[in-house]
């Protein structure tokens, strides 16, 4: 249930032993920023559960909580909407705003672009490594070289390469 908050913890293993009132006044605390963090990914009242027996989905923001424990400033998601299913990508979608209108920042490895599109408010698009565009969702769309990169010449040029 405490899903990482115990990095925040001042116990230590004497405090943790002695169960000294302090100790657990922030037990307590830390359970209660615990079950903010779970309602923040849509996962109050699955504090008992298991990670296993939890839904692909609800595991992928499982582990978004237990980066969000820890109070970070930038939280890097690699791929998060990877083998999700449309209904969890919309709910991903959604926490993911919610998060960055908290003042997190959120940077995001996904190839899922409709996702990316829906999410982003800037854009870095890499192929094979080599930055090739930057801007908004709007300008990276009608940007040539993403175009190119990523839908082919073909289209424009009627011959394949």
């Amino acid at each position: 249930m405490k899903i990482g908050r115990h990095c925040k913890s001042r116990a230590g293993l004497f405090g943790a032993l002695s169960r000294l009132p302090w100790v657990r006044k922030e037990e307590r605390n830390i359970t209660e920023k615990a079950r903010e963090v779970l309602a923040l990914v849509d996962l109050t009242g699955r504090e008992a559960e298991l990670a296993r027996n939890l839904s692909y989905g609800d595991q992928r923001r499982l582990e978004i909580a237990r980066a969000l424990a820890a109070e970070p400033q930038l939280l890097l998601l690699d791929e998060p909407a990877a083998g999700m299913n449309s209904t969890e990508k919309q709910s991903l979608l959604q926490t993911v705003q919610q998060i960055r209108d908290l003042g997190i920042t959120v940077m995001l490895v996904e190839h899922d672009m409709s996702f990316v599109m829906n999410l982003s408010d800037h854009i870095d698009v890499l192929d094979y490594g080599r930055k090739i565009a930057s801007g908004t969702p709007t300008e990276i769309q009608r940007n040539p070289a993403v175009i190119e990169a990523y839908l082919g010449k073909s289209l424009e040029s009627g011959s394949d390469e």
